[in-house]
């Protein structure tokens, strides 16, 4: 712990010096993101790491399991994250990103005695949708690893949904000025999946190929006339 503590001191003295003219305007001017990114908790997932960010690019929330609950079941630290990214922040896409060996994912694969732990299991109840997907939908005979597997991603597509259930994010998808992305990294190979909308599968995100998005910028007013969209 005193070794990690101690890196502070080399930000003083190493880091900050070689970024301070970024540090100053951040301070300045203020913060802009490029992007919200709701990712586990886990040390080993590192989102500014992952996508090699620097300062100011990334609003990150971070929590057990990449969970994003339904805006009406729960006021908290997600729903106002979402909110002021959103509204205040102005950012354009939305990633939520699992990965793999999650113990979140694991515990909800493995069907584990949460008993113990109240706080766990009542905020694991926002993926029991992912939960009996997987339990219903998959073959049984699966190894521990694909369950755990299919467990994380099904979770991404889970939470996209509960997503959308958050005011300000289905106002901004319908203006068009919303994107929504599901990602997944995997430790051990090191690559990160993403989510196409179309097909519903999860594909390797390759340099020089098209990103796979859940969901794309585009207007979606339901009411509106395809007239008015082709005047446009």
């Amino acid at each position: 712990m005193n070794e990690l503590l101690g890196r502070v001191f080399s930000f003083e003295t190493k880091v900050f010096p070689n970024e301070s003219t970024l540090y100053n305007q951040l301070a300045s001017h203020g913060q802009s993101p490029k992007a919200l990114m709701i990712s586990c908790a886990d040390s080993r997932i590192v989102p500014e790491h992952i996508m090699q960010a620097q300062p100011g690019d990334l609003f990150v929330c971070r929590n057990a399991g990449n969970i994003v609950p339904p805006h009406d079941s729960q006021l908290g630290g997600v729903t106002a994250t979402v909110e002021y990214a959103v509204m205040v922040l102005g950012v354009r896409d939305i990633i939520v990103c699992g990965h793999s060996d999650c113990g979140a994912m694991k515990a909800l694969a493995t069907d584990a005695d949460l008993s113990t732990m109240p706080n766990v299991a009542a905020w694991l109840r926002h993926s029991h949708a992912a939960q009996k997907l997987c339990r219903e939908s998959y073959p049984a005979d699966l190894d521990a690893a694909d369950k755990l597997r299919n467990m994380a991603l099904e979770n991404v597509v889970v939470q996209l949904s509960h997503l959308r259930t958050h005011p300000s994010v289905a106002s901004g998808i319908a203006r068009g000025e919303i994107a929504l992305h599901g990602w997944y990294v995997d430790i051990h190979a090191g690559q990160v999946l993403g989510l196409d909308g179309e097909t519903g599968r999860f594909s390797v995100l390759r340099e020089g190929q098209p990103l796979p998005v859940a969901l794309p910028h585009g207007r979606r007013l339901a009411g509106e006339s395809p007239i008015a969209q082709a005047a446009e």
